[in-house]
């Protein structure tokens, strides 16, 4: 059966986002005021599967041996 997978990688609470400093930087120039901007990578991935369980736990190697960094990054999966 084919999936689909949402994996949202974002940086741990405390871990320098410049990204989002540039951008937040850039809105305010802009007039955009904001209390606080944060930046993630969103997959979306086609996969087969013979279950829901089974394209998780899928993503969560394709996380851990390639898509995310344990030290730095935090991870989230939807399977639809």
């Amino acid at each position: 059966m084919k999936y689909t997978v949402t994996i949202t990688i974002r940086l741990k609470e405390g871990m320098l986002n410049p990204e989002a400093r540039a951008i937040q930087h850039a809105l305010k120039n802009l007039g955009f005021q904001t209390e606080d901007l944060s930046t993630a990578r969103l997959f979306r991935i086609t996969l087969e599967a013979p279950d829901a369980e089974a394209a998780r736990k899928t993503a969560r190697q394709m996380c851990d041996r390639l898509l995310a960094n344990p030290v730095i990054h935090e991870y989230t999966i939807e399977v639809e």
